[in-house]
Parts: C-alpha cells; structure tokens; sequence
C-alpha cells in the first residue's frame, strides 16, 4: 500500500453557517459491534473484567461522550442535547456486543455525530476494560442507522 501525501485540494476550513437554520426536533441512531474472543466474551459476560462493570462504564462513558462531541469534532457545532441514551444487546453465538447509541434535540443542525460518537466512545471503553484479558477485540463496524428532523428530513439505514 502507498503512502497518502496529500487528498484533495487542501484549503480553509469552517464551521458550516446554522444561524438562518429553523430549529427543529432532531434525532439520530447509530451501533457499534465488537467481536470478542473467548475469554473476553466470558469477562464481559459473567461480569469478571478487573476493572469493574464493563457496560456499566461503557454506558457512562458514551453518554459523557456525545455530550462533548462539539469538543473532540474540530467543526462539529456544541449542541444542548435533550437526551442520550446508550444501549447494549449480545450475540452469545456470534460472541458480539452490539451498543446502540441515540441522541435528541432541539436544534439548528443534527445530533447524527452525537449518536456516533457515543457508541464509537462507549465500544473503546469496552475494549479499554476487556484488553487485559484479549487484545485482538475487533470494533466494527460503526454507523449511522436513522436519523431524524432537519431540511433533509428523515433518513435510514438499509438493513
């Protein structure tokens, strides 16, 4: 594979103008999935990870996540979030942890990178608390799945 040197024509760059934007109610959904080896699977599982509740932290960790979003996305607006959420579900066959993030407000511009950061946050702070034990965890993908409100109305993932 060869080096990246350079993508595109470089330039300024700038946060996008929202003022003259309607606020309306905005919504977003996004996943994560890990794939976990044997023994992470068991750690995450029987609740024996050293650091403590894995998806305890995970939740608290993606939670603080989107509400910092505005912070960590150089462009990305600050936004008043009204809600965020973050949920877990296993696949004990496939050994998967799929985390579900969702985020709302009333605003000018979307909360689609509020819901990604959460769940991209939230699937590091499961690795973070399962590395002792695995490092080989796989995260992926991460995407966006519905999202809500805004000039460019409502949008959803193909299954």
């Amino acid at each position: 594979m060869s080096e990246l040197s350079h993508i595109g024509p470089g330039g300024e760059a700038r946060m996008v103008d929202v003022g003259g934007k309607a606020v309306t109610a905005r919504a977003a959904r996004a996943e994560a999935r890990l794939r976990l080896g044997e023994a992470a699977w068991r750690a995450l599982t029987e609740n024996r990870a050293a650091k403590g509740d894995v998806l305890a932290v995970a939740r608290v960790a993606g939670i603080q996540a989107a509400k910092r979003t505005g912070e960590l996305i150089p462009l990305c607006h600050p936004l008043g979030l009204d809600a965020v959420a973050v949920d877990f579900a296993v696949d004990a066959a496939a050994r998967e942890l799929r985390i579900e993030g969702r985020a709302s407000c009333c605003g000018r511009t979307g909360v689609e990178m509020e819901a990604l950061t959460a769940v991209s946050v939230a699937a590091l702070t499961v690795y973070d608390m399962l590395k002792a034990v695995e490092k080989g965890i796989v995260i992926g993908p991460i995407r966006l799945l519905e999202k809500s409100g805004g000039a460019s109305g409502d949008w959803r993932a193909e299954s």
